[in-house]
């Protein structure tokens, strides 16, 4: 008995050896996926059939109590018994391909031991296929793992040969061949299966292990290769972005050469087959075309389909890129030879179109945001309260006739305050200078309707000058204050401006002796435009104020509103300083400690 397991060890290393290379077929990872179709299911019952056909060729031969380890032995005389490693494709192909597939192995390995003949034939041919199936049926209690552990599977086999050989001694009513078969194979198929089963999903998962530890270094080798070029390509496709990316690419490729077209001509080229005046050249390659017009990757095998022909660049691999939906352009990977554009090049072309195609989308997209936001914020700069431009014209009608003077003046300070308002609404900020005489010039035009009935104080602190705020922040706030804090009285108006430096930045006041935020609009106020209730009004400009100093500088910036104690309203904010500036004030603070 010894002997005889040991034999069969030895054979059963031979079928290990060629079940591992079916290990390497890309389409053995359907099986281990648990996806296949009935074709594949169709394949693979075939395939692990021939195994167990191998498995069964390999196998001893038993005559009574002697032992014949002749090879490849075609029939088997009545008394003659199969010590083999048939079982371990039929557990296999169970265990990983489920039900359909191990009975298909287990119908095809019966058949091919009911031809053989032997004391065991019949029973093999009714054993063979029901250990199959319930191999399959075994493997459902095992179906969130993607490959069955290799300890679960060598003890699930060993139950495999006990049945046969169960089977074998109820097909031969226990006749005494039978019995003495039995007792002569049973325990070395027994250990041969079972060993030869766990040795091989080991095998199977070694393999899978390895594929994920390859794709997991293309995927980061593809993030990498992206990280690179894209800086280049986010700029657009000229020829010097092109130029740049191409050399990235060729670099961390390794490829004998790399192009990248637009839609239209070639853009750069890096790599073997550079030559003068290849920019600007146009797409002249039929596969280039259609690269351009479906989108797909193309594969140039032979030299007549790649441009430009070059004695050294026998093949290509042509990868369209998208840009909002549509192919933008082309990445072109030359090879020496079409022998060097394996899968694995292929399957990296596939994930570097896509990887490269998603990131310009979402530069795309994150450029939009950021033209839509610029957009957003001159708009809201650009408003000017249409109240006080017909206030104003209807002031100077008034004024035409009676103070002449006063109307030219007027009118002059109308055109400037104008031109610096359509001039700060260019940038987003403005330095604080610029905006206080950006207030002083309405408070000139303002004085002229009110007289003596407004007086605006404004204090700002030394050095602050310079530090930058958005533009029309603080008129539209005075405005709100002259034209709804005073609505409806008749004396003196005041108003208090104060520019305070903070740690983080200037600290804005505005305050007035007027009516008051109404109670029932206070909470709501900068949040949206406010219509109706006590305001009577729309709210616009201190709306558009709140939302551009969210939009720069974040929810911290937005505007406060309350009603002091000792009456009037009161509307606050804190702008930060820019970097510059923040430095430069912690520098004056040390002077100052100092």
């Amino acid at each position: 008995m010894q002997h005889l397991t040991l034999l069969l060890m030895e054979r059963m290393g031979l079928l290990l050896l060629i079940t591992f290379i079916l290990t390497r077929i890309p389409q053995f990872r359907y099986l281990l996926d648990r996806r296949p179709d009935w074709r594949t299911g169709l394949t693979f019952s075939l395939v692990f059939g021939l195994v167990s056909i191998g498995g069964t060729y390999a196998g001893v031969t038993i005559t009574g109590e002697r032992v014949d380890s002749s090879f490849l032995v075609a029939s088997l005389q009545p008394e003659e018994a199969m010590a083999d490693s048939a079982l371990i494709g039929v557990m296999v192909a169970g265990l990983l391909g489920g039900v359909a597939v191990g009975t298909g192995a287990g119908l095809i390995s019966g058949i091919h031991a009911y031809s053989l003949g032997g004391i065991t034939g019949v029973a093999d041919a009714v054993s063979t296929p029901i250990l199959g199936l319930l191999a399959g049926l075994v493997a459902r209690f095992f179906a969130e793992e993607r490959v069955i552990a290799p300890v679960k599977a060598l003890f699930i086999s060993v139950f495999a040969p006990i049945l046969q050989m169960g089977v074998v001694l109820i097909v031969n009513e226990s006749s005494p061949a039978a019995i003495r078969t039995v007792d002569l194979i049973g325990i070395p198929m027994v250990a041969a299966t079972s060993v030869g089963v766990g040795i091989l999903v080991a095998m199977i998962q070694a393999a899978m292990k390895e594929e994920e530890r390859a794709a997991a270094s293309e995927t980061q080798r593809a993030l990498h290769i992206a990280e690179m070029a894209l800086p280049f390509l986010k700029q657009g496709l000229t020829f010097e972005t092109a130029e740049a990316a191409a050399n990235v690419l060729r670099r961390e490729l390794r490829a004998s050469a790399v192009a990248i077209t637009d839609t239209k001509q070639i853009l750069a080229h890096a790599g073997t087959g550079m030559m003068p005046g290849i920019q600007g050249t146009p797409i002249a390659s039929e596969l280039s075309r259609k690269a351009v017009q479906t989108g797909e990757i193309q594969i140039a095998r032979t030299k007549e389909q790649i441009q430009p022909h070059h004695p050294a660049i026998g093949a290509a691999i042509i990868v369209p890129i998208r840009s909002g939906g549509q192919v933008a352009g082309l990445i072109k990977l030359y090879y020496p030879s079409v022998r060097q554009i394996r899968p694995v090049e292929e399957a990296f072309a596939q994930g570097l179109s896509k990887l490269i195609s998603i990131q310009l989308d979402i530069a795309m997209a994150e450029q939009l945001r950021s033209l839509m936001k610029d957009a957003e914020l001159k708009a809201l700069q650009a408003q000017i309260n249409p109240h006080f431009l017909f206030n104003t014209l209807n002031a100077i009608v008034t004024l035409i006739r009676i103070k002449p003077e006063a109307a030219r003046r007027v009118t002059v300070q109308l055109g400037h305050y104008m031109r610096m308002n359509l001039t700060m609404t260019q940038a987003p900020l403005v330095p604080l200078y610029k905006e206080l005489e950006h207030l002083h010039t309405y408070l000139g035009i303002v004085n002229i309707r009110f007289e003596d009935q407004l007086s605006v104080d404004c204090q700002c602190d030394p050095g602050l000058e310079s530090v930058s705020i958005p533009p029309s922040t603080l008129q539209p706030l005075v405005e709100n204050s002259i034209h709804h804090g005073f609505k409806g009285r008749t004396d003196r108006g005041d108003i208090h401006v104060e520019l305070r430096r903070v740690a983080d930045g200037v600290h804005i006041v505005v305050k007035d002796n007027g009516n008051g935020f109404p109670a029932d609009v206070l909470e709501t106020l900068g949040a949206s435009p406010v219509t109706g209730g006590g305001s009577e009004s729309t709210g616009i400009g201190v709306y558009n104020v709140n939302r551009r100093l969210i939009h720069l500088f974040g929810p911290e910036a937005r505007l406060k509103f309350f009603n002091p104690p000792e009456g009037g309203a009161c509307i606050e904010c804190t702008i930060p300083y820019q970097a510059e500036e923040r430095r430069e004030a912690i520098d004056e603070s040390d002077d100052r400690r100092g």
